[in-house]
């Protein structure tokens, strides 16, 4: 989902504003592999602990936490799996975004 562009020198603050918002992660399959080898896991244990199906039954998403938020933001809210983190993560805000992120994503309010 878009809406403004972003600004061109969008630099990530490590907020994990966007990671906050509901919606689909969805996985490649070499994702899961990287993903499940930073954690230390196997890839069918990652996959049984920290996905699910998503709706199209077409792939796997990383699932939310109970109020939404990715199960890989740690208790201090950064993302236990930056190094690693799935293309489309990567490619917030340029790729996709949600009306009104500015606000709520420190790197959209940096001039």
């Amino acid at each position: 989902m878009a809406s403004s562009s972003p600004p061109a020198a969008f630099v990530c603050a490590r907020c994990g504003a966007c990671c906050r918002w509901h919606g689909l992660v969805r996985l490649t399959d070499a994702e899961v592999d990287a993903i499940a080898a930073h954690l230390g896991l196997s890839p069918r244990d990652f996959i049984e602990r920290y996905t699910e199906v998503t709706p199209d039954r077409r792939g796997l998403t990383l699932r939310e936490s109970p109020d939404g938020a990715c199960v890989m933001l740690d208790a201090q809210g950064l993302c236990r799996i930056h190094a690693v983190k799935p293309r489309q993560c990567r490619e917030f805000p340029w790729r996709w975004h949600v009306p009104g992120y500015e606000a709520l994503c420190q790197a959209g309010r940096t001039p």
